[in-house]
């Protein structure tokens, strides 16, 4: 400042310059140049998916085998509308080792013994070899 008097006074009452080949930005659009830039696109996706923990299938000895036989053979004896159990079995993870059991209630609705599985009225395919626990429905 020389004097007291600022050099750009002259200017500060100007109108702001609008550019011709295109519309002004948004508030909007100018925040966006603002915000934070994220190099590694997906990491944080990464490491969350790395930290899910997953668990093993337990493998069953010949006994626990032999009992669950015996329940699903019991079922299928009953008549249809007394089929209704419940089935806690593995469900294997689809991205990684492992997976988790599920507890399942539901109406058998056969025993495929080729395919070794339980079907259930809703739809559920119950895979034999990844059932835990059979608990039949106490009327």
């Amino acid at each position: 400042m020389e004097n007291g008097k600022n050099k750009y006074a002259d200017m500060l009452d100007l109108p702001h310059p609008q550019p011709k080949t295109h519309p002004p930005m948004t508030m909007l659009e100018r925040a966006a140049q603002f915000s934070p830039f994220a190099a590694l696109t997906g990491y944080e996706a990464a490491i969350q998916e790395a930290e899910r923990r997953t668990d093993a299938q337990v493998e069953l000895d010949e006994s626990r085998k032999s009992y669950l036989d015996g329940q699903m053979q019991f079922l299928m004896e009953q008549p249809p509308q007394r089929r209704e159990a419940r089935f806690t079995y593995f469900v294997p993870d689809s991205r990684k080792s492992g997976g988790k059991y599920v507890t399942r209630t539901g109406r058998v609705k056969r025993v495929d013994p080729l395919r070794r599985c339980i079907l259930l009225d809703d739809g559920t395919e119950i895979d034999v070899e990844k059932l835990r626990e059979i608990e039949l429905e106490e009327e």
